[in-house]
């Protein structure tokens, strides 16, 4: 019951939408309304500046270790319920209950689920992707690599760092769920319209 319960605790923890409280905080506004609409750090950027976006990347970031901790601590460190509390956070981050179900794409959170699960390929693919961020300015690309990279090199690297094979699975769908909520982005990069980091626009994200 414990393991089952820590699932939707990190629903809820993943629901807290810290750009919405951020936007609400510092200027009384609904940041979903703004910029590009979505819930998440890149839009904080574009419509709060710098510092109030640095916080909810990192806020967010958060939600999905502590999901994942959580999701070990209360079902006795099995690797089955970890990967689903941090997914669970991932959901709960794109529709949160708290705020009529209209979130974000999840990729911080994301972050945060991955570098905890499968540290290392995490690692390899947020460096790459951090690179494709500096020299192309798409931040929708470099999340896109970022999850892509982080399950393939956990598939290639299940042997040498005999992680659970259940987080292949987990880590798929969650690549499966951010393609879905970024296919606008994907369509934008195909067109040349996407806008890049540190563009103002309202209706890139």
């Amino acid at each position: 019951m414990m393991a089952i319960a820590a699932v939707f605790v990190s629903y809820l923890i993943g629901a807290v939408s810290f750009s919405y409280l951020m936007g609400q905080l510092l200027k009384k506004l609904d940041i979903r309304d703004h910029g590009s609409g979505n819930a998440g750090a890149t839009n904080t950027l574009r419509v709060l500046g710098i510092g109030p976006a640095i916080t909810v990347l990192l806020l967010d970031t958060a939600k999905g270790i502590a999901a994942v901790y959580l999701g070990f601590s209360w079902s006795g460190g099995d690797p089955l319920f970890a990967a689903m509390a941090g997914t669970a956070a991932v959901v709960g981050h794109n529709w949160p209950v708290y705020f009529g179900f209209r979130g974000g794409k999840g990729v911080a959170t994301t972050i945060g689920v991955m570098a905890v699960l499968v540290f290392w390929p995490a690692l390899i693919a947020g460096t790459a992707a951090i690179i494709s961020i500096v020299v192309t300015r798409y931040v929708s690309l470099g999340s896109l690599l970022f999850m892509s990279g982080t399950t393939l090199l956990t598939a290639a690297l299940l042997p040498v760092f005999a992680y659970p094979p259940v987080y292949l699975y987990f880590l798929a769908g969650l690549t499966i769920l951010s393609i879905w909520r970024h296919r606008t982005n994907i369509k934008r990069l195909k067109d040349g319209t996407e806008s890049r980091l540190g563009q103002k626009t309202e209706t890139s994200s």
